[in-house]
Order: C-alpha cells, then structure tokens, then sequence
C-alpha cells in the first residue's frame, strides 16, 4: 500500500506542476487533444426516444461546409444506411437535412428560419431523438425537426463528422 501512496502523492506533484506551467493554447493542446475530423464513433445501444448526442466545435475559418451523418453501421460497400445527414454549407448559408436507405436518398430538406454557425466560432448541436423525430437544436435554440425515415432506431450506432470544423466534445 504505501508503494501506491507515494507513487499517487508523486502523481500529485506532477500534476500540480502540470498545472502550474500549462500557459499557452500551444501546450494545452498536447495535453488536451481535440477529436480528430473526419470522426466516426459509435453510439452505444443505439439511439432511442430520449436518448440525446451533443456535438461540440469550432468552425474553420474559411469554411464550405461540414456534415453531420448518424447511420447504421460503418460499412462503406454496400453503403450504410444513413438515419439523418445533416450538412452545413457555408456558401448558400444552408443546413441540409436528408436520409438514406437501402441506397436510395430521400427527398432533400433544407429550410431553416436562420443559418446558425459562425466562420470562426464555437458551436454546439445536439440531435433529440424523440418517437417520431429527431429534433435538432443549435446552441439551445430549435432549428427543426426530421421525421425518422428508418424504423429500427437501435439499429443506428454510428456517428461520421467531417469537413471544415474542429471537434471540441461529443457526447
């Protein structure tokens, strides 16, 4: 016992010092590393009604656009079915919703009362699951609803984040 209380007291000072000399962005970074884009993480369980996904980052600063897919597995041949792609894109100030199953995309919908992200700047979506829909909220407002188009939720697992955007936390 007293090997694993000095090696914690030991830790202590260590991460005291870490602490005390963590000054610029630079340094901070080695210690804190931003998720890596393109992402593609797995949702445990599956979604459900209730159930939430909180998508946190920064914007580049000369953005065309990024996406936002919640699919059915990962597999690229045949394609996944994908549950809802959201596409942010810069040049028509368009956030793109759409599905797509068994290979065939759905009708594209893209009406939004205001375009929500920033050249630059943090943000904050989150994707609501609820029985009928997923509600999509940007820094805390709602932006819009779309209408599951796959019936099986538990059977989308699988989260893909790419292009022009940095990602500071999921969950």
């Amino acid at each position: 016992m007293a090997g694993t209380v000095a090696e914690r007291d030991a830790l202590k000072i260590e991460d005291g010092h870490l602490n005390n000399s963590l000054g610029s962005p630079v340094q901070a970074d080695v210690y804190f590393p931003r998720l890596i884009v393109p992402f593609c993480g797995h949702i445990k369980g599956g979604m459900r009604p209730g159930k939430k996904i909180l998508v946190m980052g920064i914007v580049d600063l000369n953005p065309e656009s990024f996406g936002i897919s919640l699919t059915c597995g990962e597999s690229e041949d045949p394609p996944a079915d994908v549950a809802i792609e959201l596409k942010a894109v810069f040049t028509d100030r368009q956030f793109v919703r759409n599905s797509c199953v068994a290979g065939e995309w759905g009708e594209e919908q893209s009406s939004i009362p205001y375009f929500p992200f920033i050249p630059d700047q943090p943000f904050r979506v989150e994707i609501l699951c609820e029985h009928p829909r997923f509600r999509i909220f940007v820094d805390g407002h709602q932006l819009f609803d779309f209408y599951h188009r796959i019936e099986t939720l538990s059977a989308i697992d699988t989260i893909k984040i790419n292009g022009d955007l940095q990602l500071t936390k999921l969950g």
